[in-house]
Formats: structure tokens, C-alpha cells, sequence
């Protein structure tokens, strides 16, 4: 069949009683469930409308907002099954984009047996975003705190940024948790004329359809979930699993050079030259390539690696590593573009994830236990980056947050796929065994024996296992496995 290139979506305590709502199928939560779809403007081939949702679904005579969509119509009219609601994650990738852009992800197969539906969820992309000053977004303090005082620091800016944020975003920021995303995308199943869903979610898209099961169990069709987020875990518990992940990824990556000749760090010890570099980016003596006036930090080294084990891109993180050993001038070929500074707002999809996951730290006594945790289990990476900036970014968010965490109650639904590389940097395997377990006997776990962040595309193996489940509702075998496949490069 035809190799799908992978994703590079870049992307991260309290027991919630969900009602586990048994409604009939096809009895949709009450929206306005018509779409009046017309060509989309970016690209006259696909179909974009909008679905009109309460922005509180407890109040829903209240004030509504739209859902922006986006609709690639199977192929093969023929041969369609119904609709595939698709959303990308992070939170904050554009499901819009995503559809819009669906042969490029997609098989062929799926294209042609479903209409393909992305879907801005409510506060991101188009779906009415939470916005927040461009200017006090960008006075946003590290993730990394050294003092108490660093931490109150970060308290307070948190409290300035939430303030201004509900300010100008209004109503809806405090009605962006994946609960409410769940309603609404049981308002969309009905407005495509769907008795069930079938769905296909990726990273923090993977927390939609896990709830959505759990809520709507006798509505879904197919639901499956590409690289795992694990809603149960605690402060501890999310900070040291995402540091343990991190660090396999980078374990791969040394792996990788000690056995490819063409690695720019082939020869090298490099776990050691790593920690060097380290040190010397804590002493200031570091930039990046190209910018021999800003300054390299420890966190922004971690950061950079973590971010290539998505692809992963490991030939050009070695060459990049070497570049800025060398403190090489020239900018390197992955160099960071200017940001745009012209607009007075700026989208910060990260009141979703502050809306879905309750991570208090208590004070900065704590917070260094947390990262001595974290260096335990990573001893090269010392944390993952995305957990830490999460943690971080929503500290002193007051509770109870709308949608906080608990271990899934999924009961009645059809076999649901849960699909994860053995590498993933950022949801590791283990987030998707423990999901796994909590669902129990309806769960099928596919590993992918790999690397980078998403699995379906790259490898036969996983991809046709996948189309099979949403196509034919064939479940992979109970804890299959599919063989790696060398990244390019």
C-alpha cells in the first residue's frame, strides 16, 4: 500500500463521578444542528461550515458560539461508511487544517470510505480561541524554578495572565475543558447524520475520544486513539512518567549515533558531551547558531533535543549539537524564526489543558523534590519539557478545575484501539498501557515498536491495522505489535 508520511504535530487527582449517559443513539445533545457547508475559501475542494454550540452546555439558552469545520467527502460515494471526526491535538493544532490537509495523513483507503471532518474544538483555531496580550504572553517566565521567590513570581504573572486572558477571550474561557469539547462533538455526530461515531484523535486529541466513550459508550462506532494522554495522573505521577519518556527517546537517539556512521556524533560519547553542554549552558557560554547574542539556556538545550525525537529528527539534532559546541556563526538550518510581534493578541490554547488536569505544587520545597524525582528517572534529559512548561503554566489555577482528572469508566462500547510507539517522547507507551487498563476489556493496545510522536503512516503494519479497525471494525489482536521502521534520514 501507499506510505503515509508521518505527523510531526507538535504539539501536554480528584475522583470526577462521570455520568456515563446510555442515551439512545443518534438523541444528540440540543444544538443548532444544522451546517450549511460551502467550498472553503483556502481550498475550493473540501467544504468548510460551522455548528452553532452553547457556550456553557449547563445554560444552553445562554450565549452560543461556532465550531469551525472543514469536510473532504469520500471519494467513492459508493463505498462510504459515514463520517471520520478527526482532531490532531496538542491542545491547539488546527482540526480544520488537518481535514483540509487529510491526504497527506490519511490512506487513501479511509479517504475513500469516509467523509473526512476536522473541527476547531471551542477556544482554538477558529472556534472562537482564547487570546491573551501578545505583550504580557511574551513576559512569560521560564518553566524552570531555582527560589521560592522565582515561584511566587510565576504565581503571580499566572494570576495576571488568567485575568487578561478571561478578559479578552470572555465567557467561553472558563468553558474550554474536553468535556465540553465531548458535547460538542456529540452535537457535530448528529448534525452529520451519524447514529454513531467513528473517530480518530491523536495526542491530546486521544482525551476527546477516551471521554467521549466514556460519556456516550453506546454511540460510538469506532474510536481510535493515536499516541495517549493518561487523564489519571497526579502532579507526581504526569511530571515523572513524561520525564521517564523523554529520556528513552534520548536514550534512542545515542543509540542511533553509536551505530550510524553518518551521525554528526558518531564516535562520540554522547550522554557525556551532552552533559558538558549542559554545563557550560548553565555557566552562559552558549547560543544558538547564528544568534551569538541570546543567550542558550540548559532548559532551551533539553527543549530543542526533545523536540526533534518528535519526527524523530536525530541527524539534524547531532548536527545541530555539534554547531553549537562549536559556537559556529552561521545560523543552522533548523534556526528559530522571528516572532511576529504586530499583533496585539495572540491565541493560548493552554487554558484547555489548565481546564482539564489539576497539578498543584505547594511551594518551591516541593517543586525541587519534583525535579530530583524527574532527574531520577531522566538522568540525561532531567525532565520533559512540555510536562514542566505545563505545570508550570497553569500553577495557582484555582480548583476545582472543570474537568478534573480520574481513571476512565468505560462500559458498553465496541472495542476501542489505543495506538502508541514504544518511543514516543512526549505520551509514552506507558500512558497508553496504563488508558489501556483503566478501560479495560474493551481496549486494544497496538504498539508500535518505534519512535516519534503519532504512529499511523509509518509502517504498513500499523496503518493497514488501523484502517482495518475504523473500516471493518476488525480490532487488532489482544497486545499486537508492529515491527519499527528506520526514520528517513
Amino acid at each position: 500500500m501507499k506510505r503515509i508520511n508521518p505527523r510531526r504535530l507538535v504539539s501536554l487527582s480528584l475522583v470526577l463521578a462521570v455520568t456515563t449517559a446510555s442515551l439512545p443513539p443518534g438523541a444528540a445533545e440540543a444544538a443548532d444542528a444544522s451546517i450549511a457547508w460551502s467550498p472553503c475559501a483556502q481550498d475550493a475542494t473540501a467544504e468548510c461550515g460551522t455548528l452553532t454550540v452553547p457556550v456553557d452546555w449547563d445554560d444552553r439558552d445562554g450565549p452560543t458560539i461556532e465550531l469551525a469545520l472543514a469536510r473532504r467527502k469520500a471519494t467513492e460515494p459508493a463505498a462510504r461508511i459515514g463520517s471520520l471526526v478527526i482532531n490532531p491535538g496538542g491542545p491547539g493544532v488546527s482540526g480544520v487544517d488537518y481535514a483540509l490537509a487529510a491526504t497527506n495523513y490519511l490512506s487513501p483507503e479511509l479517504t475513500r470510505r469516509f467523509d473526512i471532518v476536522g473541527f476547531d474544538p471551542r477556544g482554538v483555531g477558529r472556534s472562537h480561541p482564547v487570546v491573551c496580550s501578545s505583550a504580557l504572553l511574551r513576559e512569560m517566565p521560564g518553566p524552570v524554578m531555582k527560589s521560592q521567590a522565582d515561584l511566587d513570581a510565576r504565581l503571580a504573572y499566572n494570576r495576571r495572565l488568567r485575568q487578561d486572558c478571561r478578559n479578552r477571550t470572555g465567557p467561553l474561557f472558563d468553558h474550554v475543558s474536553t468535556l465540553s469539547v465531548v458535547r460538542d462533538v456529540d452535537a457535530l455526530r448528529a448534525a452529520l447524520g451519524d447514529d454513531r461515531l467513528t473517530y480518530y484523535g491523536v495526542s491530546y486529541g486521544t482525551l476527546i475520544g477516551q471521554q467521549y466513550a466514556e460519556r456516550y459508550p453506546r454511540r460510538v462506532r469506532a474510536v481510535a486513539l493515536d499516541s495517549n494522554f493518561d487523564h489519571s495522573l497526579g502532579t507526581a505521577a504526569y511530571l515523572e512518567t513524561a520525564a521517564a519518556g523523554a529520556q528513552r527517546a534520548f536514550e534512542q537517539f545515542t543509540a542511533w549515533c553509536a551505530r550510524t556512521a553518518s551521525c554528526a556524533l558518531h564516535g562520540t560519547d554522547v550522554p557525556a558531551f551532552w552533559a558538558r553542554l549542559l554545563a557550560r549552558a548553565e555557566r552562559g557560554e552558549l547560543h544558538p547558531p547564528g544568534q551569538p547574542d541570546t543567550p542558550l539556556t540548559a532548559y532551551d538545550l533539553i527543549d530543542y533535543a526533545f523536540a526533534t525525537f518528535y519526527g524523530p529528527n536525530w541527524a539534524e539534532l547531532a548536527q545541530w549539537l555539534v554547531a553549537v559546541d562549536r559556537r559556529d556563526e552561521q545560523p543552522s538550518a533548523a534556526a528559530t524564526p522571528e516572532t511576529d510581534h504586530s499583533q496585539d493578541v495572540r491565541p493560548f490554547p493552554r487554558q484547555v489543558f489548565c481546564s482539564d488536569f489539576h497539578l498543584p505544587v505547594r511551594d518551591h520545597r516541593e517543586y525541587a523534590a519534583l525535579l530530583r524525582r524527574q532527574a531520577a528517572v531522566a538522568a540525561d534529559m532531567r525532565y520533559s519539557p512540555a510536562a514542566l512548561h505545563a505545570v508550570a503554566a497553569c500553577l495557582g489555577r484555582p480548583a476545582p478545575v472543570p474537568n478534573p482528572q480520574h481513571r476512565l469508566q468505560v462500559d458498553g462500547t465496541p472495542p476501542i484501539l489505543l495506538a502508541n510507539a514504544l518511543y514516543d517522547p512526549t505520551t509514552g507507551h506507558r500512558w497508553a498501557a496504563g488508558v489501556a487498563a483503566q478501560i479495560g476489556a474493551e481496549a486494544r493496545l497496538l504498539t508500535y515498536e518505534g519512535w516519534g510522536h503519532g504512529t499511523y503512516g509509518r509502517s504498513d503494519c500499523l496503518t493497514d491495522a488501523v484502517d482495518r479497525y475504523l473500516v471493518s471494525l476488525t480490532p487488532p489482536a489482544k497486545d499486537a505489535r508492529c515491527a519499527a521502521v528506520p526514520p528517513p534520514g
